[in-house]
């Protein structure tokens, strides 16, 4: 009988942003947990070990949605698909009745499509969801009069987005994206919100203080939640920061 291997590496293509990687790794120190990773040049993008922050990402803003519009069936976009955890939970949400997922990367799109990750077949068969290739941050910035994050229904809004692609509004994965967390760029995001609507994003560092008053300049309201998580390999707790915004009934 043949064991697994320790590392397996599911695919390898060249990207815009460097080399992409999709590997399947056995951790003996943790019962042999299996894991997939995702590695982009020298970035580490994702882990099925740490999925706590990618998850409550979205139960946070759904649950901020969901009170701004009890009884509403929410749209929703999510900014990067990774693995697909904040999918995941998105589509677990029983308010939800549509998932527009964005991601820059084709092969990721594939791998779900393929079922390369443990989430792709669910998230490809669930009819509520779909799949965009394309710039999160691009479309964001987009005019109304230009497709959207729909490309279906140029300036439609939505209840919430989510977003989880760069590490944090300072740590980006490509300088193009700055604009993106100023408050100009923020206020073309909130225009694509319902009143009422929320933007929640993910970032691996400690609350920022200029981030959130650059929300502050394009949101009604905002705050900051420390999601702390146990590292099992480290064996102590982690922490990130999950920031939740919301347009306001005015907007």
């Amino acid at each position: 009988m043949h064991s697994k291997p320790q590392f397996e590496e599911l695919d390898y293509r060249e990207t815009p942003l460097g080399e992409l990687i999709l590997r399947r790794r056995t951790i003996l120190s943790l019962d042999k947990r299996e894991v997939h990773e995702i590695i982009l040049g020298d970035a580490f993008l994702m882990s099925s070990l740490f999925t706590d922050v990618e998850i409550a990402l979205a139960t946070l803003g759904l649950a901020a949605a969901a009170e701004a519009a009890p009884g509403e069936s929410l749209d929703v976009v999510v900014g990067g698909l990774g693995l697909g955890y904040t999918a995941r939970a998105v589509l677990d949400h029983p308010a939800v009745r549509r998932l527009i997922v964005v991601d820059y990367l084709a092969p990721v799109i594939e791998w779900h499509r393929r079922g390369l990750v443990p989430l792709g077949p669910g998230l490809t068969a669930d009819p509520r969801c779909r799949f965009v290739h394309g710039d999160f941050f691009k479309l964001a910035l987009a005019a109304d009069s230009e497709p959207g994050f729909d490309p279906d229904a140029p300036g439609g809004r939505f209840h919430a987005i989510l977003l989880d692609i760069d590490h944090s509004p300072k740590n980006l994965l490509h300088q193009q994206h700055g604009d993106f967390y100023e408050p100009a760029g923020l206020r073309s995001l909130a225009g694509k919100l319902h009143p009422g609507g929320v933007f929640a994003l993910w970032s691996d560092d400690a609350p920022d203080d200029d981030f959130m008053r650059s929300l502050e300049e394009a949101f009604a309201s905002c705050e900051s939640h420390v999601v702390t998580f146990h590292n099992p390999l480290q064996d102590r707790d982690s922490a990130s920061t999950v920031y939740v915004a919301s347009t306001g009934s005015g907007t």
